[in-house]
């Protein structure tokens, strides 16, 4: 245990509350102080694109009500002084820290404003944004178009088909083929299109075009316009760093840890979550920026574990990161860095019959998996990464 009297976390989602129960857990029984920029105490995300759409309001993140703690809530922090110690919030209050969590996260992807600013357009990211967006898919009956394939965007298109709602997904590529591959992104594709979504791939959106202050349509690069009654914007997020901005603390597509998550050239501060960029040591130390909600989850526990120890005795955080969705009823999961691969091959079932499991391998290694509708192959496979096994 580290001689830390007072601890700050920066971000009260799952990756800060779960470094502040662990915290807890481990002993430290110093002043612990939480700040969410939202006006919520912790909630689970996962089910706002899909759930929380459909009517349930249940987002409960269990251990978040049991921390002991001060929590600020609806505050944000807007400036850091690592030589002072000091974290500044948006009404002017300074805390001082012995140690600090990093976990503020990350935005969606934003077009320009005065197209966002049209009655109709809407991205998902908080509760807030569910509540909105709930309301907004029971009162608009016409065309939903969704912005991005990925996570999200398929879990927000299914969702809404299955309401009944005409549905089309706009995609840069075919939806999720750099998370999980050719093959699987091929097959969901086909999956969209099985299920009544139009799917427009390789394609980028040029604009939204309104009338009256409301969207009618996302005009593509091509010139084609679709028409629109709701815009629903998943083009992917951004870490929110900006307050980090002459601190010293190294910013480079999130916050710049190493192994053990400690923030470049700083003993006391550490970084968890969408926000963290680190060199993960099973893949050849590859800087990795990971959006999930079991990687925000573990890595807050050790961010946590290797704030108290101190850089001397810290580990490396070396999960092996697994992601799991379901589009139109379906099952999809992968494991690994299936982006670092240079070969993959179908090891088990086939895509014709929609149960199978693709593996990635670089220079023979397994490094990635991805399954559809096979939980107990994605388990087996993500075994065989931990272990660094051939294919």
């Amino acid at each position: 245990m580290g001689t830390q009297e007072r601890i700050v976390v920066v971000g009260a989602s799952l990756a800060g509350s779960r470094a502040a129960v662990t915290l807890r857990e481990e002993g430290f029984a110093g002043a612990l102080t939480l700040v969410g920029a939202e006006p919520h105490r912790p909630y689970n995300r996962p089910p706002l694109s899909k759930s929380v759409l459909e009517g349930d309001d249940d987002v409960s993140l269990a251990g978040s009500e049991e921390i002991e703690a001060d929590w600020l809530v609806g505050r944000a922090a807007v400036r850091l002084d690592t030589a002072a110690r000091t974290v500044t919030l948006d009404d002017g209050a300074e805390l001082g820290y012995d140690g600090l969590v990093i976990a503020t996260g990350a935005r969606p992807r934003r077009l320009p404003e005065e197209q966002m600013a049209l009655a109709g357009v809407h991205v998902l990211r908080t509760l807030d944004d569910a509540l909105e967006l709930r309301k907004a898919l029971a009162d608009v009956r016409g065309r939903v178009v969704v912005i991005g394939g990925g996570f999200i965007g398929g879990e927000v298109a299914s969702t809404a088909r299955a309401a009944g709602h005409e549905v089309t997904v706009v995609d840069a590529a075919e939806p999720m083929t750099r998370v999980l591959g050719r093959t699987v992104g091929s097959w969901l594709a086909g999956h969209h299109r099985a299920h009544g979504v139009e799917l427009v791939t390789n394609t980028r959106v040029a604009e939204l075009v309104g009338e009256g202050g409301r969207v009618t349509g996302v005009r593509l690069d091509g010139s084609r316009t679709v028409p629109a009654d709701l815009v629903v914007l998943g083009a992917g997020v951004v870490p929110n760093t900006e307050w980090l901005e002459g601190s010293g603390v190294h910013v480079d597509d999130g916050v710049v840890t190493d192994s053990r998550l400690f923030a470049r050239g700083h003993g006391d501060i550490v970084a968890a979550g969408d926000v963290a960029r680190w060199p993960h040591t099973l893949f050849g130390h590859e800087t990795v920026r990971i959006e999930h909600w079991s990687n925000a989850n573990e890595q807050g526990a050790a961010a946590a574990r290797n704030l108290l120890r101190g850089p001397s005795e810290a580990v490396p955080f070396s999960q092996v990161p697994a992601l799991g969705t379901r589009v139109h009823g379906t099952r999809i999961q992968y494991a690994g860095l299936p982006h670092v691969a240079d070969a993959s091959t179908v090891v088990t079932g086939t895509p014709e019959d929609g149960k199978f499991a693709v593996a990635f391998t670089r220079e023979g290694v397994l490094v990635g998996a991805a399954t559809v509708n096979f939980p107990k192959e994605l388990t087996r496979l993500r075994k065989a990464i931990e272990a660094r096994e051939s294919l």
